[in-house]
């Protein structure tokens, strides 16, 4: 053995219980695990007394958007700080491959509208040295990384390369050349097929993002190639068309798992995520709602006012340069148009929404918006834009988007109907960071809320993923699984207040949460983590294929 991890608290990712173990690791697998002082280190193991920390599976996120970051972050922060030690990447049908070079600055304004990321940071920090999607796994393969990372094919790339930036359905030829590219991309390694027709997507210049032209027809066609290769996952973004019902038969017609996002708990409709578990409960097939087990709260400054683009109105905005959407909110006869669909569609957020930062207008951090306006005499939707632009568009607010039914998340986080996931690591850098979802989860939901159990906690952070996304050899401590390990103190896990930094590309801001208790961390085999603190140029991770 080269590494033998003693006097540890067992939870090995089966949900079964704790139990006092030692565990053997033999180049980049668990060689052994055994009862304390079962197991003989030889002349040259090195030998870590974990002195009763839990010893658990590597978490595995099955929910990011490292797509592109992953081509400049070889350490693919936050993530590993949080004792993840496997990502997947390419969900909601997005991502940087298949791209043709005349499509490049419509990935970047899509990614930069749909999912918040930073167009100077991408910009800068994009090597485009692929073009098909089997090049852009070859790239990740090759480079070296922290964690290890595996990725889906997304549907609105797939398509951009199939027909052009043309907005309608495909014709029976363009889904063939579909099939057959996402035939290859499993082939060469993909983890599954992801697609979006959520209605929220927006994607570049303000217009749906491409798999939203897709009948469902060409969903299926393409879903069925996964089937015929026996292997892969399906992930998508709920929309009209795409259901519970949907995805039972496409989960029973092609044998594939399916899931879907996103399930989410909101206080003004306590109840209704768990009758939806129900009803797909009830339905045939293996089918996964992911959930997430932190309200999604983001910091959003008018200059990036994604979330609204669900409002007619709001495309406009997002299909101006960033430089010139002051210019609308300026507009009378737009603020006419836009504020009531604005004030109903956002009626239950006004009391969850306030000044997070400002250069100006200090009093006004934390007060309700709509409390606010009220004594201001005017809308929510008015004051929102009047603060920012007496600010020089520097004002950013915090809202709560969603999931913010506190008792029915613990009731999700309890059913194993359901997939933990929607960390969105990778997006909305500039807006959120719940890439801590894992720390959060041991922490809140664990020790302070009593929710689950630790074990149970684990299983949802390992053995379930493994199992649902078909991903060999990794989510459980067994013998000749891969020796991705995480040691954490269950009394002080957590999470650190967010934090903003400017540390990407082209000098692109983001958010940041740190981890408290994550010890240590090994990947395949290789330390990470000794001590709570990051071992400096570790990059062990390997690329994870179908």
């Amino acid at each position: 053995m080269d590494l033998l991890l003693r006097q540890a608290s067992l939870v090995d990712g089966t949900a079964g219980p704790a139990r006092a173990a030692d565990v053997a690791v033999a180049g980049d697998r668990v060689a052994a695990v055994a009862a304390p002082g079962e197991l003989t280190p030889g002349p040259g193991t090195e030998v870590v007394d974990l002195d009763g920390l839990t010893l658990a599976p590597g978490f595995i996120d099955v929910h990011t958007h490292y797509d592109a970051q992953i081509l400049w972050d070889r350490d693919l922060t936050p993530s590993s700080w949080h004792g993840v030690t496997s990502v997947v990447m390419g969900n909601c049908g997005f991502g940087v491959a298949p791209t043709r070079p005349e499509h490049r600055d419509l990935i970047v304004r899509l990614l930069e509208n749909v999912e918040g990321m930073s167009a100077d940071a991408l910009e800068s920090g994009i090597d485009w040295c692929f073009e098909t999607y089997p090049d852009y796994l070859a790239a990740i393969d090759k480079r070296p990384k922290r964690l290890n990372a595996g990725a889906f094919v997304g549907h609105s790339p797939l398509r951009l390369f199939a027909l052009g930036n043309e907005e309608r359905p495909a014709t029976a030829g363009e889904v063939e050349t579909m099939c057959a590219m996402v035939r290859e991309a499993i082939t060469a390694g993909a983890l599954g097929f992801s697609t979006s027709r959520q209605p929220a997507h927006q994607g570049a210049y303000g217009r749906p993002v491409p798999s939203r032209f897709s009948e469902v027809d060409e969903v299926y066609a393409i879903a069925s190639v996964l089937g015929e290769l026996g292997k892969g996952v399906v992930q998508v973004s709920i929309g009209p068309g795409l259901f519970v019902d949907q995805f039972s038969q496409l989960a029973e017609r092609t044998g594939v798992p399916i899931t879907w996002t996103a399930l989410m708990a909101r206080a003004d409709k306590p109840g209704a995520a768990m009758r939806t578990v129900n009803r797909g409960g009830a339905l045939p097939g293996e089918v996964y709602p992911q959930i997430a087990c932190r309200p999604i709260v983001m910091q959003i400054g008018m200059s990036d006012p994604g979330p609204l683009g669900e409002i007619d109105a709001w495309k406009e905005v997002l299909a101006r340069p960033r430089d010139e959407r002051a210019d609308l909110y300026r507009d009378e006869e737009w603020r006419a148009r836009a504020r009531p669909a604005t004030l109903e569609a956002w009626a239950h957020r006004w009391p969850k929404t306030s000044v997070e930062e400002t250069g100006i207008h200090h009093d006004a951090i934390g007060i309700p918006l709509d409390r606010l306006a009220e004594e201001c005499g005017t809308t929510p939707f008015d004051l929102l834009l009047d603060l920012a632009l007496s600010d020089d568009m520097a004002t950013r607010y915090r809202i709560v988007l969603d999931n913010d039914g506190d008792d029915e998340i613990g009731e999700l986080l309890a059913d194993k109907r359901t997939l933990l996931g929607l960390s969105d690591a990778g997006a909305h850098a500039t807006q959120l960071c719940d890439a801590c979802y894992s720390t959060h989860l041991l922490g809140h939901w664990v020790r302070e809320r009593k929710a689950l159990s630790l074990e149970d906690a684990v299983w949802r952070l390992t053995g379930h993923p493994h199992r649902a996304f078909r991903i060999a050899g990794r989510g459980l401590v067994r013998e000749g699984f891969f020796a991705d390990l995480v040691a954490f103190d269950p009394d002080t896990v957590g999470t650190t207040p967010v934090e903003r930094v400017r540390d990407q590309p082209g000098g692109a801001d983001r958010l940041l949460v740190r981890s408290t208790g994550v010890e240590n961390m090994w990947v395949n085999g290789v330390a990470t983590r000794r001590g709570g603190e990051e071992i400096a140029g570790a990059a062990p991770g390997r690329l994870v294929r179908s």
